[in-house]
């Protein structure tokens, strides 16, 4: 049994850098970005794309639906999108024999996929409407719960905070997310590809290569890696040294609220998809350090003093990093 379950895993994972690869095409300079996103869906959870507009952080999320053929649909946030927007609504149904009835009619948060385009400039109000649907994997309405289609993710993407017109997410909304992923720039080198490929006459298109069930057998078998005891306590250690304590010390003194336990989950989760993406049968020490900033800097608040002095959360992790 063990055999064919590792045989699959290996088939699977012959498959899955096809899909690597595939994407790679549409988004030149990104590896990173690409390989975090990936980590993210793998890990059967959502991603925060943050960057400035025009970096490809919309291409990215087409084309990885398109690759791993999931039924996607998006939202473009705006801040007059109210919730029934996302979730659905019920309206008053009158059927052939003039009988009257409420009848649910489901938003686009009914998807495998979903893209919610510049999400942080959305109200608060409808931001906390998908709070339920990336937690529960189902939505309420009128006291009556609709569970969203498998598999379910939500990659968004987000301005920075100083562009005009944004609402931060509030702290619950960014810890459902498992990691927040910074677009960059690319390299003049890779820019200059992009230009050529996207302003030809030629417009390809991305492949299917995956599906929806070759994805959840996929992330099934990742959840049942083994995890090392290395792994396990430098996971372990990172958190809690990141998080504010009644003797503070040189670090956690600039720490306002740090990483909780969802946090130490979520960096195994995401250890053990980053090491599959890698061809390994289980996470390594590398694996956490890796993955350390993107699954904790939007878990965690520095204090004021400390952002005066020009510290943030990233300059923090690497601290304590280095310190265990």
């Amino acid at each position: 049994m063990k055999k064919n379950k590792s045989a699959d895993m290996d088939r699977l994972g012959q498959d899955f850098q096809m899909v690597r690869k595939e994407i790679s095409k549409f988004l030149l300079g990104q590896s990173r970005v690409i390989d975090l996103t990936l980590t993210s869906v793998l890990a059967g959870g959502h991603a925060l794309l943050v960057g400035l507009p025009g970096l490809g952080k919309t291409r990215l999320v087409n084309t990885i639906g398109q690759v791993l053929g999931l039924g996607a649909k998006r939202i473009q946030c705006t801040p007059d999108l109210m919730p029934a927007d996302i979730l659905g609504s019920e309206v008053l149904h009158q059927d052939g024999k003039g009988g009257r009835n409420f009848r649910f009619v489901k938003g686009p948060v009914f998807a495998q996929l979903l893209m919610a385009d510049e999400i942080n400039r959305a109200s608060p109000r409808t931001q906390s409407a998908l709070l339920e649907a990336m937690q529960e994997k189902r939505v309420t309405i009128s006291g009556h719960s609709h569970d969203l289609p498998k598999p379910f993710h939500v990659l968004a993407t987000q301005n920075p905070l100083e562009q005009e017109g944004t609402y931060p997410l509030p702290e619950a909304q960014r810890d459902r997310f498992l990691m927040q992923i910074d677009v960059g720039y690319p390299s003049a080198e890779d820019e200059k590809k992009m230009v050529l490929e996207t302003t030809g006459a030629d417009d390809q298109k991305p492949k299917v290569l995956f599906s929806a069930e070759q994805l959840m057998s996929l992330q099934q078998q990742i959840k049942d890696m083994p995890v090392g005891e290395k792994v396990l306590e430098r996971t372990i250690k990172l958190t809690t040294s990141l998080r504010p304590s009644d003797q503070p010390n040189e670090l956690t003194s600039h720490i306002e609220w740090g990483p909780g336990p969802r946090a130490s989950q979520t960096l195994i989760a995401t250890a053990k998809a980053h090491a599959f993406l890698e061809g390994r049968p289980a996470p390594v020490v590398e694996d956490i350090d890796y993955l350390a900033i993107p699954v904790l800097k939007h878990r965690m608040a520095v204090t004021l003093s400390a952002r005066a002095d020009g510290r943030d959360a990233e300059s923090l992790i690497k601290r304590a990093l280095q310190a265990i």
